[in-house]
């Protein structure tokens, strides 16, 4: 259900994003962009945190939405892999850590244990649990934002 009024001659994201909080949406737009642009995460495990979030929050274009680096795709399964991402035997440790510190940010970030912390850093630097955090957060808010919002179901995804 779309929730905010779109006018017919605009572009819904542009119009939310944009026009009806231009103090802030640009900004929410930068920094949502440069998750993508600047990420020095592999595209596997940048994938699978990323469609995990939303896996849970429901939002359309979020899922239908493949990352592109250079011509490369994750494969067309595997979103469906991350889905089982306990189980899957698609996915190397720190594919399936990102998949699993997704879901756990989203749904538990109060079970983040020390036991889950020490796996991570086994497998991350510092550097990269920071990265990933942020895009978590960017993805939890922006994708739920234009789910809660109904404009995830009307919307054609820019190219970035």
């Amino acid at each position: 259900m779309l929730v905010i009024d779109i006018p017919e001659d605009k572009d819904p994201i542009g119009h939310v994003w944009g026009d009806l909080v231009p103090g802030i949406g640009p900004a929410a737009s930068q920094f949502s962009l440069a998750v993508y642009e600047h990420t020095t995460l592999g595209l596997r495990e940048f994938e699978a945190a990323r469609l995990r979030v939303a896996q849970i929050n429901g939002c359309v274009f979020c899922l239908d939405w493949r990352t592109d680096r250079d011509g490369e795709k994750v494969e067309d399964d595997f979103p469906a892999a991350v889905e089982e991402w306990r189980t899957t035997r698609a996915f190397d440790e720190r594919t399936r850590l990102a998949a699993e510190y997704a879901e756990r940010y989203a749904l538990d970030h109060h079970g983040l244990d020390e036991s889950f912390w020490t796996r991570m850093k086994a497998a991350y630097s510092d550097r990269e649990i920071v990265e990933l955090s942020m895009c978590l957060g960017s993805w939890l808010a922006f994708g739920r934002l234009n789910h809660v919002l109904g404009i995830d179901s009307v919307c054609v995804l820019p190219s970035h």
